[in-house]
């Protein structure tokens, strides 16, 4: 297949664009996405090719404009609805809890709900405890829908036509950070299955799960630890539910020692979940050592100094996976350094 490299953003436009000219029953709809800065760039132009009737600006009403979504995909469109911030979504969960996820079950599947709702979450200096929370844990909880959270421009572009063509409500979540990322992604369609994680790096000492941007930070982290004398093996779950813990259970099997980071809360959040199925799997097979990483048990700050102590960073993971290698006492721990994104994120928006 034909490679080129894409942003993360330029991924979903893309994915977006092609799956609207395939399907006539896709829109968009949102607010701002008709704007020309296009939701960090992922619904660019599309208004210009699809008119103003399958790229839809919303009003300020997440509830009643999630119910429309519904209402649309009931009748036998295919909605994408775009929250600019997944804060914003909180206005909309009885639409999404009591309906959208349901809907299927209640009626013995005679009716589906194929609907994506698109929403960001990440780090922006300046936006504070409402605009920046990672709140997909909550949404892991639901039967009936799906949670993604693709890290790398390639999955971006998959997932997305996987979660449009899925006759299932689809949660997508996108890192703030993760927009300008580049990557290889072929000009042709294509889909990434739900429920399947990536081993990005194999490794044999320790293994760093990194949920969406964590991800990128582990790959980061197992460079620092690799000057160590370290292997970490990182893995990119995606697929949040369905979740695939027949490979992270691999993983951890081989390396006795497993490192969790989430760009969310741990208390019930994702780390202890996956903490809690490998303890289930592997009760009585093989020990294991872990840590946990997430947001500090705080509401979100809003100056950069308080940011760069809350969120983890390639240090801090890399320090967590160096003590479960060497105990918890071991002094070493890599010097401070920012990661490129976030030293080139402008903010706060």
């Amino acid at each position: 297949m034909e490679e080129r490299l894409l942003t993360y953003a330029d991924a979903l436009r893309e994915a977006t664009e092609q799956e609207m000219r395939r399907d006539e029953s896709v829109v968009v709809m949102g607010l701002g996405v008709d704007d020309f800065r296009g939701i960090y760039g992922t619904t660019v132009g599309l208004v210009d090719q699809f008119g103003a009737e399958r790229v839809i600006d919303t009003p300020l009403s997440e509830d009643g404009m999630t119910g429309v979504a519904i209402g649309m995909a009931v009748a036998g469109l295919r909605p994408i609805h775009v929250h600019i911030r997944m804060d914003f979504v909180m206005l909309a969960m009885n639409q999404i809890v009591n309906i959208a996820s349901k809907a299927r079950y209640m009626f013995g599947g005679g009716v589906s709900v194929p609907m994506v709702v698109r929403s960001v979450i990440g780090r922006s200096w300046g936006q504070g405890p409402q605009h920046s929370q990672g709140l997909h844990a909550l949404f892991m909880h639901l039967p009936g829908l799906k949670v993604v959270a693709p890290t790398t421009p390639y999955d971006a572009k998959g997932c997305l036509i996987q979660a449009i063509r899925d006759d299932n409500p689809v949660m997508f979540v996108e890192h703030r950070m993760l927009h300008y990322l580049k990557g290889h992604v072929p000009a042709a369609q294509y889909t990434v299955p739900f429920g399947k994680a990536r081993i990005l790096v194999p490794g044999s000492d320790v293994t760093l799960v990194g949920i969406s941007y964590m991800a990128q930070e582990c790959l980061r982290a197992r460079a620092l630890l690799e000057r160590q004398g370290i292997s970490a093996e990182v893995i990119d779950p995606i697929s949040l539910s369905p979740l695939d813990m027949d490979t992270i259970t691999a993983s951890v099997k081989k390396t006795g020692r497993v490192v969790v980071v989430d760009s969310g809360w741990t208390m019930c959040g994702a780390t202890a979940e996956i903490i809690a199925q490998l303890a289930d799997r592997l009760q009585g097979v093989r020990e294991f050592r872990h840590r946990r990483m997430g947001f500090e048990p705080v509401p979100c700050p809003t100056t950069k100094n308080l940011e760069n102590l809350y969120y983890p960073n390639p240090q801090t993971i890399a320090t967590a996976g160096y003590r479960l290698v060497h105990g918890q006492h071991c002094g070493w721990a890599p010097e401070f350094e920012e990661s490129p994104e976030i030293v080139q994120f402008k903010g706060p928006f």
